[in-house]
């Protein structure tokens, strides 16, 4: 097992001197660590989810220099890990701190720590705040979201399809995870409804406190795989990001109790951090989110809601709305029972809330959505 990089409090101990960093961090429990400046140790940076995908984006120029992983995002300051553990970063005079996200790839002088730039990412988790502003950078890099619900109160499909639209758009592979599920009357029916959301979706019921949930996840946490966990306050985010670290982690997350009247919980985890986990892989965890409000996710609501969209071409009209034109093929399916109605009520309230929320750009072929 990779032991638990507590990354955030390392970097403050970073200070550049005479060209050189002082104060070195210790090293981490379970992470091979060696002498050699240049990081050539045969499982680096492997361990940490680096891919051709990377590699190739490196120019002959950059040879000397370090790939590092950024494991927390500050006002301020970016911590990242490297071989010997977390690094805090001495950035570039100008360096805006909200153009990265946790699980970015940096490039690193091992001389200094300075970062000298973030390589182009192969996936990205991004929402919009209600009322519009920038987009905010919440995860990079995440080969997989696990979608954290409970089976009570709190499952809700409207939510879980935003955060379908939001993996999709994002390029990462969703998987939602159901808990408390010995809590309730009849936990299969909350499966066969998250299932039914998209097309191959995977659904695994887990307890987050018993060890039995790292064999139940193990597929999509393998060495050098990067999950993200997402959800709602008080549905055990928490609670799994601890039992899929092990116990040889150095600063367990806190975990919060559960209002039963209305199954919601206290915010317990306020910041996205990078965790190792066992498996030799990595999870970050993110703050809950009681709304979630869908924006420039147009390719990613045509993936969960697939169905509807291959039908469309089949339509009489180019231009069908699908509501009361003669000849429309997503109509006729809704009238032989193929396609439930109040899926095709979803998929378009998602895409008048993504068409409101999406500002417009305007460039030299016109204005067009983002």
């Amino acid at each position: 097992m990779i032991g638990y990089l507590a990354a955030g409090e390392q970097g403050e101990g970073y200070r550049k001197t005479g060209g050189a960093l002082v104060n070195p961090p210790r090293p981490c429990h379970g992470w091979p660590v060696t002498d050699d400046p240049s990081h050539s140790h045969p499982l680096w940076p492997t361990r940490l989810g680096w891919s051709d995908f990377f590699e190739e984006q490196r120019e002959p120029a950059e040879a000397g220099l370090v790939p590092m992983r950024i494991a927390t995002v500050h006002r301020s300051r970016l911590t990242a890990l490297s071989l010997t553990g977390p690094v805090g970063l001495v950035l570039p005079v100008h360096t805006q701190t909200g153009d990265f996200a946790v699980g970015d790839w940096v490039l690193v002088e091992p001389e200094t720590g300075t970062m000298r730039r973030r390589l182009s990412r192969r996936s990205v988790l991004q929402r919009r705040n209600e009322g519009g502003g920038p987009l905010q950078l919440a995860a990079a890099n995440v080969d997989t979201l696990f979608v954290v619900t409970s089976c009570n109160a709190d499952f809700n499909i409207a939510r879980l399809e935003r955060y379908l639209a939001l993996a999709n758009q994002g390029g990462t592979n969703p998987v939602i995870v159901l808990t408390k599920a010995d809590m309730a009357p009849d936990a299969e029916a909350y499966r066969r409804q998250a299932a039914g959301l998209q097309r191959d979706l995977a659904v695994v019921t887990v307890n987050p406190r018993l060890p039995d949930a790292v064999t139940q996840l193990a597929p999509w946490c393998g060495e050098g795989l990067t999950v993200a966990v997402v959800g709602s306050s008080g549905v055990g985010k928490s609670t799994l990001v601890n039992t899929l670290a092990g116990p040889d982690q150095d600063l367990p997350q806190e975990t919060g109790g559960i209002r039963e009247h209305d199954a919601k919980g206290r915010h317990t985890t306020t910041s996205r951090s990078l965790h190792a986990i066992a498996g030799g892989g990595w999870v970050i965890d993110t703050p809950g989110m009681r709304t979630l409000h869908v924006s420039d996710a147009a390719e990613g609501i045509d993936t969960l809601f697939a169905e509807i969209v291959e039908l469309a071409p089949s339509c009489r009209f180019r231009d069908c709305t699908h509501a009361h034109e003669p000849g429309c093929a997503v109509q006729a399916a809704v009238a032989e029972g193929a396609l439930d109605p109040e899926r095709l009520t979803r998929w378009r309230k998602l895409l008048d809330e993504n068409r409101t929320n999406t500002p417009v750009v305007t460039g030299p072929r016109g204005s067009r959505r983002r």
